[in-house]
């Protein structure tokens, strides 16, 4: 590491500049730092092993209560009498502590977290949850991590971090009609594969992400995981500033790339030819085009998670469902990511779209994701889901298979029962 006097002398990557503010440290790639936290986020799954060993550290106050959130969202409302228990734990925790609360209803952490104004670009972010990386579609350094580091984080503001090496994804052309964020994601971690980012940060970047909203975007910050990347970083734009203005008070800086900053690869693509996307089971990188996987039967779809359950999301599901009927044979879950979305999507007649449709409209939250409730799948079921995981038993039934696609695709492929190009209803 440098001095001070030294910062900013050779190009850095936007994961290296926020991590050198927050540290206060001038650092590069693969340095060790301690570096203080914007905010701190958990979830239901998780938080309630970060309770006990924020006790077990025998901390009695949190660092700051407005920076820190939990959400009860996976198991929403409590399927369980146990799971019940660790609710009432957190709303106990909660009110102890003064943090903000978001209980069933409210929705996805990840939606809830930038929709409520959480988090502004430049931030410096944990969350006890692996997508915790969908808030770098607003140019915000945000990543998962376990319960314990989540409970010193609660009690210090503080974390130690890696600096990661960055792969920049340069993406050139249009998206054509009737594809959409989720294929093209779908796409990169089929080509990087499912372990070809492990540890570094992402960058996206290029025509085809400044074609995209705000809300498509997070689409593709939130799978950036599932090429085992630390965050999905995207500089902020004219888009990204509105959406953060709209959402939120704080003041802020956005964080732009050097053009001289040291990438570990660049892969640079042409998007302008790219089809409708499949993953196949049981790995989220065997990704195939649609027409490849076109005609393998469906029993049940689900559209929402924290990937696709926003109002965009829903109004494309939607333009596709409606005036047709959902065959008798087929299921289709609907999870709206936020209360907000779910609000939005009712003064917009959608929710009557789904229902009319004959689709069942569930609580704004993880819904059949997680695998709790909310649509377990039987033995030998084909789902297709705009989730972003499909390895086994990840919707509560190891003997199922999850083919994931866009929200277009699922509307399309639970009409006709099979998997569908959407582009057949558009």
């Amino acid at each position: 590491m440098t001095p001070k006097g030294e910062w900013n002398r050779l190009g850095k990557t936007i994961a290296e500049k926020i991590l050198s503010k927050k540290s206060g440290q001038d650092v590069r790639a693969n340095d060790i730092v301690v570096a203080d936290l914007d905010f701190v986020m958990g979830q239901d799954g998780t938080s309630p092993l970060a309770i006990k060993a924020f006790e077990n550290m025998k901390a009695e106050k949190v660092f700051d209560p407005k920076r820190i959130a939990m959400v009860i969202d996976h198991s929403a409302p409590s399927p369980l009498e146990g799971v019940s228990q660790l609710h009432q734990q957190m709303r106990t925790f909660a009110d102890q502590q003064g943090i903000n609360f978001y209980d069933i209803g409210d929705g996805v952490c990840h939606q809830l977290v930038p929709e409520q104004g959480h988090v502004v670009p430049g931030n410096l972010v944990i969350g006890a949850d692996s997508h915790t990386c969908t808030y770098g579609a607003i140019n915000v350094f945000s990543t998962g991590v376990g319960s314990t580091d989540l409970a010193a984080g609660l009690i210090s503001g503080k974390l130690w971090f890696k600096v990661p090496e960055t792969i920049k994804f340069v993406l050139n052309g249009k998206l054509p009609p009737g594809v959409y964020s989720k294929d093209l994601i779908l796409y990169l971690i089929g080509d990087v594969t499912a372990d070809g980012a492990t540890y570094m940060a992402t960058e996206y970047t290029g025509e085809a992400i400044a074609g995209l909203s705000v809300e498509a975007r997070f689409t593709i910050s939130n799978m950036a995981i599932e090429m085992g990347a630390k965050c999905g970083l995207m500089e902020a734009d004219e888009k990204t500033v509105a959406w953060v203005k709209e959402h939120s008070k704080t003041s802020f800086e956005t964080v732009k790339a050097d053009d001289d900053a040291i990438y570990r690869m660049i892969k640079e693509y042409d998007v302008s030819k790219l089809e409708p996307q499949i993953a196949k089971p049981h790995t989220v990188d065997n990704v195939v085009p649609l027409r490849e996987a076109a005609g393998t039967p469906i029993q049940q779809g689900v559209i929402g998670t924290c990937t696709n359950g926003r109002i965009e999301d829903l109004r494309i599901a939607a333009g596709i469902l409606k005036g047709h009927k959902i065959p008798h044979n087929v299921r289709l879950v609907v999870a709206p990511s936020s209360r907000q979305v779910m609000l939005q999507a009712l003064r917009e007649g959608l929710i009557e779209v789904f229902v009319q449709s004959g689709a069942a409209v569930v609580t704004p939250g993880c819904g059949p994701c997680v695998g709790t409730h909310n649509g377990v799948p039987s033995n030998g079921e084909n789902v297709i889901s705009t989730a972003n995981r499909n390895f086994k038993g990840r919707m509560g039934n190891n003997k199922a298979f999850i083919y994931l696609g866009s929200p277009a695709t699922v509307a399309a492929s639970v009409l006709k029962g099979e998997i569908t190009d959407p582009r057949e209803f558009l």
